[in-house]
């Protein structure tokens, strides 16, 4: 099992800040920009976590995923994320918890963005 760091996170987080501020229409609430150190602990940790299985994803698909559409990249992270909402808090509001289809536009981009993103980091450690 490979254990999620911090830096996982960041990256994750990182790449979640430039979705939003790229895809959110108006301007974003305060919390879907606040910087790592101002993240809640299980945000973090969430954040962390869906990096290491995205990262795990594209190990054991052989680098395949590069051939996904962005759609299924974005449902990837919005299904790790919804397990991730789960796992800390025990009674999410619905919107928390939404299936991909019921995401507004702008989240959807965004979470594609963010698979994205960690694939091109996983590319380039591999390049190195």
């Amino acid at each position: 099992m490979t254990i999620a760091t911090s830096e996982d996170g960041r990256i994750f987080r990182d790449a979640w800040i430039a979705g939003v501020r790229r895809h959110y229409p108006g301007d974003p609430k305060p919390g879907y920009i606040a910087p790592w150190a101002d993240t809640p602990d299980w945000e973090r940790q969430a954040a962390a976590a869906v990096c290491t299985q995205v990262r795990a994803f594209i190990d054991i698909s052989g680098g395949a995923t590069g051939r996904l559409t962005r759609e299924q990249k974005g449902r990837f992270i919005a299904t790790c994320w919804t397990a991730q909402i789960y796992k800390h808090i025990p009674d999410p509001k619905p919107a928390y918890v939404a299936d991909w289809p019921h995401l507004p536009d702008w989240q959807q981009q965004t979470d594609a963005d963010i698979f994205e993103h960690i694939e091109r980091d996983v590319e380039d450690a591999s390049a190195n």
